[in-house]
C-alpha cells in the first residue's frame, strides 16, 4: 500500500499495490503493520457497507464525541464517491479545513479519516456502494454531525446533492 498524505494532518489517500498476472490482479488493502508503521489506528473494530441508489446522495457530516471517537478506512467497492473528511480537532494546525479524495471501484483507493475529524461523501454514480473499517464501536449517543453545506467549512460538492437524510439535512451549522 502507498499512503499519500492530504493537506489535513493525518488524513491519508491509500493506493493499492497491484500485483498482476494472467488473472487479474491480488492487492492488501489492509495490513495492520503498515498501519502501525504509518502511526494510523490499526485497531479495526466494527466494519460497515453503504449502498445508495442514486447519483446526488449525501451521507454526513459526522464524526463520534470522545471517549468514542473513531479513525475510519473508506472504500468504494461499486460506484464512486466524492469522500471529505473535516479536521475537527481545534489543537490541530489544519483546524476547520477539508481534503476530499475521488475514491472509485475502479481505482481502488481507500481514504483514512483519524479521530477527530468528520466524514462524509457524495455519490457520483447511481447504485454506488462504500465500505467502512472503524476502530470504535457505533455509539448512537456519541454521534454527531453538522451541516453538509456549513459555511464555515466551504465544502465544495461536485455534483447537485439530490437526496439527503432527514437527520443529515437538520444538523446545525458547526459551533
Amino acid at each position: 500500500m502507498i499512503f499519500h498524505g492530504t493537506k489535513i494532518v493525518g488524513v491519508f489517500e491509500i493506493e493499492i499495490e497491484r500485483k498482476h498476472d494472467d488473472r487479474g490482479f491480488f492487492a492488501r488493502t489492509w495490513c495492520r503493520q503498515e498501519f502501525q508503521k504509518n502511526a494510523l489506528n490499526s485497531n479495526l473494530v466494527q466494519t460497515s457497507i453503504s449502498f445508495n441508489h442514486l447519483k446526488g446522495t449525501l451521507r454526513g457530516m459526522h464524526y463520534q464525541a470522545s471517549p468514542y471517537a473513531e479513525a475510519k478506512l473508506i472504500r468504494c467497492t461499486r460506484g464512486s464517491i466524492f469522500d471529505v473528511a473535516v479536521d475537527l480537532r481545534p489543537s490541530s494546525p489544519t483546524f476547520k479545513q477539508w481534503t476530499s479524495a475521488t475514491l472509485t471501484s475502479e481505482n481502488h483507493h481507500m481514504l483514512y479519516v483519524p479521530e477527530g475529524c468528520a466524514h462524509g461523501f457524495l455519490t457520483l454514480e447511481d447504485k454506488s456502494e462504500v465500505f467502512y473499517q472503524i476502530s470504535e464501536f457505533y455509539t448512537p449517543e456519541a454521534g454527531r454531525g453538522f451541516r453538509w453545506n456549513d459555511w464555515a467549512f466551504g465544502i465544495r460538492w461536485p455534483v447537485e446533492v439530490k437526496i439527503i437524510s432527514p437527520r443529515d439535512a437538520s444538523y446545525p451549522d458547526f459551533a
